[in-house]
Protein backbone atom coordinates (compact mmCIF):
# COMPACT_ATOMS: atom_id res chain seq x y z
CA UNK A 1 0.00 0.00 0.00
CA UNK A 2 1.01 3.55 -0.46
CA UNK A 3 2.24 5.57 2.52
CA UNK A 4 -0.79 7.89 2.49
CA UNK A 5 -3.16 4.95 2.96
CA UNK A 6 -1.22 3.91 6.05
CA UNK A 7 -1.28 7.50 7.26
CA UNK A 8 -5.07 7.71 6.88
CA UNK A 9 -5.55 4.33 8.59
CA UNK A 10 -3.22 5.37 11.42
CA UNK A 11 -5.03 8.69 11.96
CA UNK A 12 -8.38 6.90 11.93
CA UNK A 13 -7.16 4.39 14.51
CA UNK A 14 -5.82 7.23 16.67
CA UNK A 15 -9.15 9.09 16.49
CA UNK A 16 -11.05 5.90 17.37
CA UNK A 17 -8.76 5.29 20.35
CA UNK A 18 -9.21 8.90 21.54
CA UNK A 19 -13.00 8.55 21.27
CA UNK A 20 -12.89 5.23 23.17
CA UNK A 21 -10.80 6.68 26.00
CA UNK A 22 -13.11 9.72 26.20
CA UNK A 23 -16.19 7.48 26.23
CA UNK A 24 -14.75 5.62 29.23
CA UNK A 25 -14.28 8.84 31.22
CA UNK A 26 -17.12 9.97 33.50
CA UNK A 27 -19.48 12.58 32.04
CA UNK A 28 -19.51 14.59 35.30
CA UNK A 29 -16.58 16.14 37.11
CA UNK A 30 -15.93 18.33 40.12
CA UNK A 31 -13.00 20.70 40.55
CA UNK A 32 -12.21 23.34 43.17
CA UNK A 33 -9.70 26.17 43.22
CA UNK A 34 -9.14 28.61 46.08
CA UNK A 35 -7.08 31.71 46.77
CA UNK A 36 -6.58 34.25 49.53
CA UNK A 37 -7.24 37.91 48.71
CA UNK A 38 -6.49 41.13 50.55
CA UNK A 39 -9.95 42.36 49.50
CA UNK A 40 -12.91 41.71 51.79
CA UNK A 41 -15.47 38.98 51.08
CA UNK A 42 -18.05 41.66 50.25
CA UNK A 43 -15.69 43.49 47.85
CA UNK A 44 -15.01 40.23 45.98
CA UNK A 45 -18.72 39.38 45.93
CA UNK A 46 -19.54 42.82 44.55
CA UNK A 47 -16.98 42.49 41.76
CA UNK A 48 -18.15 39.00 40.78
CA UNK A 49 -21.83 40.01 40.73
CA UNK A 50 -21.37 43.34 38.90
CA UNK A 51 -22.63 42.08 35.53
CA UNK A 52 -22.06 45.38 33.76
CA UNK A 53 -18.41 45.36 34.83
CA UNK A 54 -17.50 41.71 34.09
CA UNK A 55 -16.18 42.25 30.55
CA UNK A 56 -13.79 44.94 31.83
CA UNK A 57 -11.72 42.50 33.89
CA UNK A 58 -12.50 39.15 32.28
CA UNK A 59 -10.50 39.28 29.07
CA UNK A 60 -12.20 36.09 27.79
CA UNK A 61 -15.49 38.02 27.46
CA UNK A 62 -16.45 40.39 24.68
CA UNK A 63 -19.76 41.45 26.26
CA UNK A 64 -22.25 40.66 29.01
CA UNK A 65 -25.98 41.19 28.56
CA UNK A 66 -28.39 41.25 31.49
CA UNK A 67 -31.51 39.19 30.73
CA UNK A 68 -34.96 39.00 32.26
CA UNK A 69 -35.03 37.14 35.59
CA UNK A 70 -35.73 33.41 35.47
CA UNK A 71 -38.07 32.33 38.28
CA UNK A 72 -37.04 35.47 40.16
CA UNK A 73 -33.31 34.74 39.71
CA UNK A 74 -30.79 37.03 38.01
CA UNK A 75 -29.94 35.88 34.48
CA UNK A 76 -27.35 37.05 31.95
CA UNK A 77 -25.59 36.10 28.72
CA UNK A 78 -21.83 36.11 28.37
CA UNK A 79 -20.38 36.56 24.88
CA UNK A 80 -16.91 35.32 23.97
CA UNK A 81 -15.04 34.10 20.93
CA UNK A 82 -16.36 30.63 21.79
CA UNK A 83 -20.01 31.74 21.56
CA UNK A 84 -22.80 32.79 23.90
CA UNK A 85 -23.57 31.16 27.25
CA UNK A 86 -26.57 32.03 29.42
CA UNK A 87 -26.28 31.84 33.21
CA UNK A 88 -28.75 31.94 36.08
CA UNK A 89 -27.79 32.89 39.63
CA UNK A 90 -29.58 30.34 41.82
CA UNK A 91 -28.29 31.50 45.22
CA UNK A 92 -26.84 34.88 46.17
CA UNK A 93 -25.87 35.43 49.80
CA UNK A 94 -23.97 38.76 49.72
CA UNK A 95 -20.39 38.42 50.89
CA UNK A 96 -20.81 34.71 51.63
CA UNK A 97 -22.00 32.41 48.83
CA UNK A 98 -23.02 32.46 45.20
CA UNK A 99 -24.31 29.58 43.06
CA UNK A 100 -24.45 30.08 39.29
CA UNK A 101 -25.66 27.56 36.70
CA UNK A 102 -25.46 27.41 32.90
CA UNK A 103 -29.01 27.75 31.61
CA UNK A 104 -28.36 26.59 28.03
CA UNK A 105 -29.43 23.00 27.50
CA UNK A 106 -28.17 22.80 23.92
CA UNK A 107 -24.46 23.14 24.75
CA UNK A 108 -22.08 20.16 24.78
CA UNK A 109 -21.22 21.03 28.40
CA UNK A 110 -22.86 22.53 31.45
CA UNK A 111 -22.84 22.70 35.18
CA UNK A 112 -22.87 24.93 38.24
CA UNK A 113 -20.27 26.96 40.10
CA UNK A 114 -20.37 27.52 43.84
CA UNK A 115 -18.42 30.52 45.13
CA UNK A 116 -17.62 30.65 48.86
CA UNK A 117 -16.39 33.97 50.22
CA UNK A 118 -14.89 33.51 53.69
CA UNK A 119 -13.23 36.09 55.92
CA UNK A 120 -9.58 35.28 56.55
CA UNK A 121 -7.44 37.66 58.54
CA UNK A 122 -7.93 41.14 57.13
CA UNK A 123 -8.96 39.75 53.72
CA UNK A 124 -10.90 36.85 52.27
CA UNK A 125 -10.53 33.35 51.00
CA UNK A 126 -12.51 32.61 47.85
CA UNK A 127 -13.06 29.04 46.74
CA UNK A 128 -14.89 28.16 43.56
CA UNK A 129 -16.19 24.66 42.93
CA UNK A 130 -17.20 23.62 39.43
CA UNK A 131 -19.65 20.73 39.26
CA UNK A 132 -19.76 20.25 35.53
CA UNK A 133 -20.42 17.77 32.79
CA UNK A 134 -19.16 17.23 29.27
CA UNK A 135 -21.30 15.34 26.76
CA UNK A 136 -19.08 14.48 23.73
CA UNK A 137 -16.50 11.76 24.38
CA UNK A 138 -13.67 13.53 22.53
CA UNK A 139 -14.30 16.76 24.42
CA UNK A 140 -14.26 14.81 27.73
CA UNK A 141 -10.83 13.50 26.80
CA UNK A 142 -9.57 17.00 25.98
CA UNK A 143 -11.13 18.64 29.04
CA UNK A 144 -9.56 16.04 31.30
CA UNK A 145 -6.09 15.65 29.84
CA UNK A 146 -5.38 18.63 27.56
CA UNK A 147 -7.07 21.59 29.30
CA UNK A 148 -7.66 20.21 32.80
CA UNK A 149 -10.79 20.76 34.86
CA UNK A 150 -9.09 23.47 36.93
CA UNK A 151 -7.92 25.64 34.01
CA UNK A 152 -10.92 28.00 33.73
CA UNK A 153 -11.17 28.31 37.52
CA UNK A 154 -7.51 29.31 37.73
CA UNK A 155 -7.94 31.80 34.87
CA UNK A 156 -10.99 33.32 36.58
CA UNK A 157 -9.26 33.71 39.97
CA UNK A 158 -6.17 35.24 38.33
CA UNK A 159 -8.34 37.77 36.47
CA UNK A 160 -10.22 38.62 39.67
CA UNK A 161 -6.92 39.16 41.48
CA UNK A 162 -5.69 41.43 38.69
CA UNK A 163 -8.93 43.41 38.91
CA UNK A 164 -8.19 44.02 42.61
CA UNK A 165 -4.50 44.75 41.96
CA UNK A 166 -3.37 41.66 43.81
CA UNK A 167 -0.96 38.79 43.28
CA UNK A 168 -2.35 35.51 44.58
CA UNK A 169 -1.42 31.86 44.89
CA UNK A 170 -4.10 29.50 43.59
CA UNK A 171 -4.67 26.08 45.12
CA UNK A 172 -6.23 23.19 43.20
CA UNK A 173 -8.36 20.79 45.21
Amino acid sequence: MKWWVWLVLGLGALAALAWLVGACLPRAHSATCAARFKASPQALFDTVTDLEGLAAWRKDLTAVERLAPVDGCTSWRERSKWGDVTYVCEIAEPGARLVVRIANEDLPYGGAWTYRFEPEGDGARLSITEDGFVKPALFRLLSRFAFGHHATLRQYLAALAARHGEAIEIENR
